[in-house]
């Protein structure tokens, strides 16, 4: 049974993918939503696999590889990212990963991905194909869901996707308890989810939180240094 650390600061997306994995015969250890965290964990469960998604509050991951490597001799990281950038899959391969792979291409390419660097030492990369014109139909879908949501129930989304409880979300926008619920339960019914867990997956998996209105600025959630 491979082991894995987990690092993705959407915490509700990392606890769900830990679940999923438990499921297919994965020994998930630990998941971290800080850097710092994902450090500690690597150190203390010395796994074979770390899961890395590529933006923290703290920064790109990917300036983190080496260190997570020379604290964990045997472990093969592998970057799991919304982000495609072509340069950034160079550079965490340059920094010692064995694996880029796109949140959009699937659990089972995911899967797959793992067991290749685990049976041979390959370098696996799996980014959408720059050629396609139009986006898939399950993603323009997701899109269109995504633009039924108000500024406030997409800054909700956000929170929701950190980890934010009802009363933090609240704390977070300076409103009542009853109005963050409110705006989560309309965002859960606008987007088809029965549950905050699964809004998160679903926003995460088609990089939402990552999408900004047209001509206006990225939300707090989304930027990232």
């Amino acid at each position: 049974m491979t082991d894995l650390v987990i690092g993705d600061d959407h915490t509700l997306f990392g606890e769900a993918l830990a679940k999923v994995l438990s499921a297919h015969a994965l020994d998930v250890q630990a998941v971290a939503n800080t850097l710092p965290g994902v450090l500690d964990a690597v150190r203390a469960h010395q796994p074979e696999v770390c899961l890395l998604d590529r933006h923290f509050v703290e920064g790109d991951a990917v300036e983190m590889i080496p260190e997570i490597i020379s604290s964990s001799a045997g472990t093969r990281v592998m970057i799991l990212t919304a982000d495609a950038d072509v340069s950034g899959v160079m550079r965490a391969l340059q920094f010692g990963a064995q694996g880029y792979v796109h949140k959009a291409s699937g659990f089972r390419v995911l899967l797959d991905a793992i067991g290749r660097i685990m049976d041979d030492d390959s370098v696996v990369v799996e980014i959408p194909g720059q050629q396609a014109s139009r986006p898939s139909p399950e993603l323009a879908d997701a899109r269109r869901l995504y633009a039924s949501l108000t500024a406030r129930e997409r800054e909700c989304l956000g929170l929701i996707a950190e980890g934010l409880g009802t009363r933090a979300m609240a704390r977070r926008l300076g409103v009542s308890d009853t109005t963050a619920r409110t705006h989560s339960q309309r965002l859960l019914s606008k987007l088809g989810v029965h549950s905050r867990l699964e809004a998160a997956s679903f926003a995460v998996r088609y990089s939402l939180l990552d999408t900004r209105p047209a001509g206006g600025p990225a939300p707090p959630y989304a930027r990232r240094a």
